[in-house]
């Protein structure tokens, strides 16, 4: 008589839920964000409100004719300035990457120079050329150089000196290897500067020029000392004939506000250009 093997099934535990996973309560920087845009909405309110600064105005006189000459002088100065700056900077940079150690010691010295001074002693200077120098060469200097001259010249020498040191570390930044790559193809220095270094290079240069173009626009304010009719000078001479004060320098506050926001933007745009193909482009 054979016997009959009953198997009976197995009873396995239940299996355990998955952990819930709770977030991290943040409370202290809601709070501190919500404290931030309260502060932030009352100050807004109190420029809105505070009649003190005259909107009407700053309305009157934001597109006024007077005020847009002057808009446009400084647009007009800030981009000759920053042509004129990177291209001597560019060529300080090369002779300071240069093998000639003359070449390396006037280089280092412009920059040492003009970096070292103030860019309105540098402008003084210059206004007043025709005072230790009044004769070049058999030409008077005295009535030379005019207030627009004289900006675009002291301008042009103080942004050299940063634009070449901005040039000089994108050159830096390029991987040795490619240079000696091209220099086994027999390219030569001109043209691994500019077909292979440069474009290269561009990548480092860029975001620095970005902000230095945007502190360029900024600085050409100063050129008013000397009566450069330029955004803010335009302002004030308003002012000095109004006495509104506050709404005018709204007015030119404004306009560089607007301009520096546009520039921004290209400069993101400018940037991701020339980012292509890294880890951090967007």
């Amino acid at each position: 008589m054979s016997a009959t093997l009953v198997k009976t099934p197995s009873t396995a535990p239940p299996a355990e839920p998955p952990p819930r996973i709770v977030p991290t309560r943040r409370t202290g920087q809601w709070v501190a964000a919500g404290a931030v845009l309260v502060l932030l909405a009352l100050g807004l309110v109190s420029v809105v409100r505070n009649k003190a600064f005259q909107w009407d105005v700053v309305a009157e006189y934001f597109t006024s004719a007077s005020v847009l000459r002057g808009l446009g002088l400084t647009l007009w100065l800030t981009a000759l300035v920053m042509a004129l700056g990177f291209v001597l900077g560019t060529l300080l940079a090369v002779l300071r990457l240069s093998a000639n150690p003359v070449l390396r010691a006037v280089s280092w010295g412009y920059v040492w120079f003009f970096r070292s001074t103030p860019i309105l002693v540098q402008l003084l200077f210059w206004f007043n050329i025709g005072v230790l120098y009044p004769q070049i060469l058999g030409v008077n200097t005295v009535n030379l150089l005019g207030p627009v001259a004289v900006a675009v010249i002291g301008l042009t020498l103080h942004e050299a000196a940063y634009a070449a040191e901005v040039v000089r570390g994108g050159i830096l930044s390029v991987d040795r290897g490619q240079i000696e790559a091209a220099q086994s193809l027999g390219l030569g220095r001109w043209r691994r500067l500019s077909r292979i270094v440069l474009p290269q290079a561009m990548r480092a240069i860029v975001p620095p020029a970005g902000n230095m173009l945007i502190g360029t626009l900024k600085g050409t304010s100063i050129v008013s000392v000397i009566a450069v009719q330029d955004l803010l000078y335009s302002t004030q001479l308003v002012y000095h004939r109004t006495y509104e004060i506050i709404p005018l320098l709204l007015v030119a506050t404004l306009w560089y506000v607007a301009v520096t926001s546009v520039l921004s933007l290209g400069q993101h745009y400018v940037e991701r250009h020339y980012a292509r193909g890294t880890a951090g482009a967007r």
